[in-house]
């Protein structure tokens, strides 16, 4: 595949393919990005659950949309036993994953089904993406969950440009970051930003909890 002479994808420029694509063809590349959410998720969930993980109480089926390896979908698990955690991801992502009494795992496109489910999370997907694949994302979330009123939510994990502690670290990390997800094509959002996608998509409120410097969490309801 010769790479899209319009494309700003760093990535692609670089190798012809598309990040996705190089983790769908290349086992050991498929490998490296699953063990670095693991590891992402092995540090960030602890302090997640330690200090906001009134966002997970009441629900009883989660599903970790694009959720890998399982890493955050296990420990979600752990802490809320009675909870049924589910992860989605791609084929080559799932076939590969490991088993996980806590955990199981279905494979799909997020683009094209979401299980239903009383709550979904999503942590570091939605910067992958542009805008108009964002709110094609979120449409799916929003039919795979209840009401409001009957429980139904998204839980985000990302960073909301702006939000945080206002220090020079952290302004300096979001720059950062900023121009990093130009290898995707992706997009790191100011708040406003955030607000317009959840609006196209047919969502009626949000709540954003900023933490740990750069990212936030942020529930989502229809």
């Amino acid at each position: 595949m010769l790479a899209d002479e319009h494309s700003t994808s760093l990535f692609k420029k670089a190798h012809g393919l598309t990040f996705w694509e190089m983790a769908d063809k290349n086992d050991s590349f498929n490998q490296s990005i699953n063990n670095a959410m693991v590891s992402d998720s092995n540090f960030l969930m602890d302090i997640i659950l330690r200090e906001c993980g009134d966002v997970f109480l009441g629900i009883n089926s989660l599903i970790d949309v694009a959720g890998g390896h399982g890493g955050a979908a296990s420990a979600i698990a752990k802490a809320f036993p009675q909870m049924k955690c589910t992860v989605l991801d791609l084929p080559h992502v799932v076939e590969e994953a490991p088993t996980d009494d806590h955990v199981s795992f279905i494979s799909g496109d997020m683009f094209k089904y979401i299980p239903p489910a009383d709550a979904l999370f999503l942590k570091w997907v939605f910067h992958d993406w542009g805008d108009e694949d964002c709110v094609k994302i979120l449409k799916k979330c929003k039919e795979a969950i209840p009401p409001r009123e009957a429980g139904g939510k998204v839980i985000i994990v990302d960073m909301v440009v702006g939000s945080g502690p206002n220090e020079i670290v952290t302004r300096e990390t979001q720059v950062f970051f900023d121009l990093f997800i130009m290898f995707l094509e992706g997009i790191e959002r100011e708040e406003f930003e955030w607000k317009n996608i959840f609006m196209q998509a047919g969502f009626s409120e949000y709540k954003i909890i900023s933490m740990l410097g750069v990212r936030s969490v942020i529930e989502l309801y229809p």
